[in-house]
């Protein structure tokens, strides 16, 4: 009965989030389309509509530790569900992505990706952001703020390993940017393609910034450790325990 009544209120609290997401996306266009703030802006009230929301409609409450970097970085995350991009974005002053190219072409969501200087790029072919990237950089067009990266390429589920791809090492070293690892155990209440909701908190933790000047693979090396460390924390915190 309990599970019942949760998922529930989970697909009514999904069924909001993006009747929400509709409505503040036609409200903030017009800023947006003459301004990037105008975009960002609209990122920051859904993202933290949605975490507030969470909080009192499925008994998910969030939390966000450690110092959260306000100059040019990479933040390289932990990816095990949406809602760590939702939290991600709700609390970085300028975030961005390198994106799926089909996301471009999702309505008002593509958009405001270009809007707050996403980098589209086809599935498998990540050179080609890296290269786009780089040149942005030496032209001066890239727009500034806090680039997100998942080092395992994509969503992975607590509890399951996965290799951290070589291409966060390359850009770390192309942008000649510091990094911000990141670790989460939001997958542990957040599942990926399910509507249930589990109650609980769901945390992420900014860790200590990678400066320049390491070679790629120590580089790699150092990101996977840490971010796999803390993230194992959490998890446990929040009661799921990763097998050695």
């Amino acid at each position: 009965m309990a599970y019942g009544i949760q998922w529930v209120r989970s697909l009514v609290f999904a069924f909001q989030s993006y009747l929400v997401m509709l409505i503040m996306a036609i409200f903030y266009a017009p800023w947006a389309a003459f301004d990037r703030r105008g975009a960002i802006a609209a990122v920051h009230a859904w993202c933290r509509y949605v975490r507030w929301s969470a909080s009192w409609m499925i008994g998910l409450k969030s939390e966000v530790r450690g110092e959260v970097p306000t100059d040019e970085v990479m933040v390289a995350s932990k990816h095990q569900s949406f809602f760590d991009i939702i939290i991600l974005c709700s609390v970085l002053p300028s975030p961005k992505f390198i994106m799926k190219k089909s996301l471009t072409y999702a309505p008002l969501v593509g958009w405001y990706g270009k809007r707050i200087g996403c980098v589209a790029v086809d599935r498998g072919k990540r050179g080609q952001a890296i290269k786009a990237m780089v040149q942005q950089v030496r032209s001066g067009t890239r727009d500034p703020g806090q680039l997100i990266i998942f080092p395992q390429g994509t969503r992975v589920a607590p509890g399951v390993k996965k290799e951290y791809k070589v291409g966060v090492s390359v850009l770390y070293q192309e942008l000649d940017a510091p990094v911000v690892p990141v670790a989460v155990n939001v997958g542990v209440f957040w599942p990926r393609q399910r509507i249930y909701r589990e109650p609980g908190l769901a945390v992420i933790e900014f860790l200590p910034r990678i400066d320049r000047g390491l070679e790629k693979r120590a580089f790699l090396a150092q990101v996977e450790d840490v971010v796999e460390h803390h993230s194992t924390k959490l998890m446990a915190e929040a009661g799921f325990h990763v097998e050695a």
